[in-house]
């Protein structure tokens, strides 16, 4: 699989900010990734590699909806599956991407929702 170059500079930041952060049971890591259409985020406990919770644009219905919007829904069911999986608080994976635009929004609505980080 050929990745351009922005991609393998992106690969790249997203190791340098996983050497610093790993999330845990008490404080999980909320990782997002975002492609040319879609946007998905999950919950991890990196010490058992488990997923704890995940959503994504894909559930979300609406395709008429602006890719922000749809990102400030993902943002708010990550925050409502991890509040009911007993999370309150996680450690913000931005990817590699800048904190700007659909990743902020999501950041945003999950911070809204009662998530902290």
């Amino acid at each position: 699989m050929a990745f351009t170059e922005r991609d393998e500079a992106r690969q790249k930041r997203h190791r340098r900010l996983r050497a610093r952060i790993a999330g845990t049971a008490d404080r999980p890591r909320l990782a997002v990734y975002r492609s040319l259409t879609q946007i998905y985020a999950q919950v991890i406990d990196d010490r058992s590699g488990r997923t704890l919770a995940a959503a994504s644009s894909l559930e979300a219905k609406d395709s008429k909806a602006k890719r922000a919007e749809v990102a400030k829904t993902v943002g708010a069911k990550i925050a409502e599956k991890a509040k009911a999986a007993g999370i309150e608080e996680v450690i913000f994976d931005r990817g590699g991407y800048r904190y700007h635009g659909r990743v902020k929004a999501l950041a945003d609505a999950a911070r809204s929702n009662g998530l902290r980080f």
